[in-house]
């Protein structure tokens, strides 16, 4: 550049104004662009939703459609090779029972309401209000219908509104959640599930029992028993004889149970060396000089009668 007429610029012409982090409103504009899409459209193949609507462990939308396309999809292919659809569900749809069909009120162009429509302006059943970005929504597991969560906590209670089928706090699940606090407590949800071997629909996962059971076995093997009793490494193996001095005992039980033991083993040794053996006393006669019935076999056949002949 230059000896051309022209002029050269400088950074300060071409970069005027520095990168700067998105404001709140930005952000909130953002966030509500997304949550429209996503009211409207599938979250796994991106198509408009339309009935039958079912939801997953994370508060996602989508076709049912397409979950069973995607099942069977993973099914012939492994769970590996379909990596797009793992990466759009987050892993957690592996069958029907990680979804729970959404049981929406569907409002017509008249204003009635009914459950068929091709149109999806869904409204809540009991405050009347359309659910969607401007509205926090959730649906009740395991029945799956849902209401706008505004009137499920004034309509205070552990049953649905709508078919009285009882349900716990836990089991509220948010549409499309966009807090963190939401997010965690919906993963916190489906890990204790999993540890409990229950899917999203609160259906028994196969094999879930089996898997516990080895987990356990394999913790019990890891784990020592502590209600047997453990060798003592300061202890003689069983056989040996006991000649640890109990001063390399640190134990003060131990130490004074070994010195017992010791004291009374050398005890009964040193009256074995002392006391005369049973078993060799039988075969020897208690008193000198008798004869006859009275003297022992050792010394009865060796006696001479007085008037024998020599």
């Amino acid at each position: 550049m230059g000896n051309d007429g022209g002029s050269i610029p400088t950074r300060r012409e071409l970069v005027k104004e520095a990168a700067k982090d998105p404001s709140t409103t930005q952000v909130k504009e953002t966030q509500t662009e997304k949550l429209q899409y996503y009211w409207a459209h599938c979250a796994l193949s991106q198509k408009p939703l339309s009935l039958p609507i079912v939801s997953d462990s994370t508060g996602n939308l989508y076709n049912k459609d397409a979950i069973l396309e995607h099942l069977i999809s993973t099914n012939k292919s492994g769970q590996e090779d379909n990596v797009a659809g793992n990466e759009r569900t987050s892993g957690t749809i592996r069958s029907l029972r990680d979804v729970v069909e959404v049981g929406f009120k569907v409002e017509d162009e008249d204003g009635g309401i009914e459950k068929k429509s091709t149109e999806l302006r869904l409204v809540c059943p009991v405050s009347g209000k359309t659910l969607g970005p401007g509205v926090k929504a959730v649906y009740l597991v395991p029945c799956g219908h849902a209401f706008a969560e505004s009137a499920v906590k004034q309509m205070a209670g552990d049953q649905c509104l709508e078919c009285n089928a009882p349900y716990s706090p836990d089991n509220m699940i948010p549409i499309l959640p966009s807090s963190a606090t939401e997010k965690d407590r919906l993963r916190e949800r489906a890990s204790k599930l999993q540890s409990m071997g229950l899917a999203h629909s609160l259906k028994k996962v196969p094999g879930s029992g089996k898997k516990r059971k080895k987990e356990k076995a394999l913790k019990e093997e890891e784990t020592p028993d502590t209600t047997q009793k453990t060798a003592d490494p300061d202890m003689p193996p069983p056989g040996t004889a006991f000649s640890v001095s109990t001063n390399a005992i640190r134990n003060e039980s131990t130490a004074s149970l070994t010195a017992k033991v010791l004291a009374e083993q050398e005890d009964r040794s040193k009256r074995r060396k002392i006391a005369p053996n049973d078993n060799l006393k039988t075969l020897f006669s208690s008193s000198n000089g008798m004869s006859g019935k009275q003297s022992d076999f050792m010394t009865r056949g060796f006696s001479i009668p007085a008037g024998a002949k020599r």
